[in-house]
């Protein structure tokens, strides 16, 4: 790689480390473009040429976060072997990964409203939402045609599940009292 493009590469890393941190504090509608500007020290122009607007800059942060919760929930399953119980683990992992406000307030608050639901579940296609029809699939317990439709219903309660967590003052017996819930949710799945 060029010096050029390395430093290309490190000006978007840091700006969407700003911009992260912004968004998970003070939402989409309240992180002004003149904020990031601040902190990052860019001038408009540098900003624009590589992100096109708010809503660019926004999906560069999204992309990042899914990314980085899928590497999460990867590594929580990682050694399990029975696919009942993969699926389990994962979605307890996505529950707890939800709960962190920066998690919880762009992937599951800003996003959907921000990106529109089409792209974001075409973006949770590739993280979440993907993980989760293919350990779905998986168990061998729901047909293949049945698959998709098992998982929006699953992911929907999943991701009530974590909101519901997240705003738990309580949040380890909330989570230990989801946790259950999902565990007897899926038994016909897994062990």
């Amino acid at each position: 790689m060029n010096l050029r493009a390395e430093r290309g590469a490190a000006t978007r890393e840091r700006v969407v480390a700003i911009a992260r941190r912004l968004f998970a504090e003070h939402g989409y509608e309240g992180t002004s473009i003149e904020a990031v500007l601040h902190e990052s020290g860019l001038s408009r122009g540098a900003l624009y040429h590589h992100y096109a607007g708010k809503d660019a800059l926004f999906e560069a942060v999204l992309e990042a976060v899914e990314a980085e919760a899928g590497r999460a929930i990867v590594e929580s399953v990682r050694g399990v072997t029975d696919p009942g119980q993969a699926l389990v683990t994962g979605c307890l992992a996505w529950i707890r990964l939800a709960g962190d406000p920066v998690v919880r307030r762009i992937v599951l608050i800003d996003a959907p409203s921000v990106i529109g639901w089409e792209r974001w579940r075409a973006m949770e296609e590739r993280y979440a939402f993907g993980m989760l029809k293919t350990a779905l699939q998986a168990t061998g317990a729901v047909p293949a045609e049945f698959a998709d439709l098992h998982a929006h219903m699953l992911l929907a309660a999943i991701n009530e599940s974590a909101l519901l967590v997240a705003r738990e003052g309580r949040q380890e017996a909330a989570e230990a009292a989801v946790a259950d819930f999902l565990r007897r949710l899926l038994r016909p799945l897994g062990p």
